[in-house]
């Protein structure tokens, strides 16, 4: 028989899904059975385009809404629940990354300061206000004069880092503490969460073709040097790291949490 990978009932949000990444995960969420709501800054015609080709309203909702405080990520949960009436899974994708190189002794504090608060602060008040929103759900859907149930209602987080935030990345320290971050962050989301049945897991790409990255594999000298460290020898399509994200939310992923999966053609190879 077949296998299927079924988030019939269910609702995610997932960060940065205009574009990339983001993009192929709400296809695929979508494809899977699950309603998805995801943000975009400002490409709404991009945004409004992938809502009718998902399914429409009914099943897919794009906000306008930045990630840069720890309040924009729980007004963007807001949102989703206000729109769905519940939460089942969080994907926190989106992220800033500088294409140009900046040594240390000269990164401005702007730069800094802007890189952590979007692709750490915001990712902060996404998964409390979620962990909050998944707890409740819990409790209040609990069969009558019984206990709550985690088993009865999983819930699933996962994280977007990079094989930066495994090795570092010299002339992006910014980008590069961030993503780390974002790894310990999730081996004790995961540890702290497991009673309520919430899995907290993380997937970390490598180079990926898309927009953010556009700049440096568009120039041959920058692509040949980025590549070369790459056992398979490309870049990877946005669907190919998409797959894996939905996987970590479906059944078969059911015993898999505080996981760092690589999705990264060879290039770093840790277990």
């Amino acid at each position: 028989m077949p296998i299927a990978l079924s988030l019939e009932g269910q609702v995610a949000l997932i960060t940065g899904g205009s574009r990339g990444i983001g993009a192929a995960a709400v296809r695929l969420f979508r494809d899977a059975g699950a309603e998805v709501a995801f943000n975009y800054r400002k490409a709404r015609a991009a945004a409004e385009a992938l809502v009718a080709e998902t399914g429409g309203p009914a099943h897919c909702a794009a906000f306008a809404q930045e990630l840069a405080t720890p309040e924009d990520g729980r007004t963007l949960v807001r949102q989703t629940v206000e729109r769905f009436g519940r939460l089942n899974i969080l994907v926190a994708n989106h992220g800033i990354w500088e294409a140009s190189d900046q040594p240390i002794a000269t990164l401005p504090e702007s730069q800094w300061r802007g890189t952590l608060a979007i692709n750490l602060d915001s990712v902060f008040g996404l998964v409390q206000a979620a962990v909050v929103q998944m707890i409740q759900q819990n409790v209040t859907e609990r069969p009558k004069g019984g206990q709550p149930s985690p088993a009865a209602n999983p819930a699933s987080i996962v994280l977007i880092s990079s094989t930066a935030g495994q090795r570092g990345e010299a002339f992006h320290a910014d980008y590069a503490a961030s993503k780390g971050a974002i790894i310990s962050m999730t081996k004790g989301l995961a540890t702290e969460l497991a009673p309520h049945g919430i899995r907290v897991n993380c997937v970390a790409p490598g180079w990926v073709a898309t927009d953010m990255s556009a700049p440096t594999l568009n120039d041959p000298k920058m692509r040949d040097r980025s590549l070369g460290t790459i056992p398979l020898g490309r870049a990877a399509d946005p669907k190919e790291i998409a797959g894996p994200i939905l996987f970590l939310c479906t059944p078969l992923a059911g015993f898999m949490t505080g996981e760092i999966v690589n999705v990264n053609g060879g290039a770093v190879l840790a277990g």
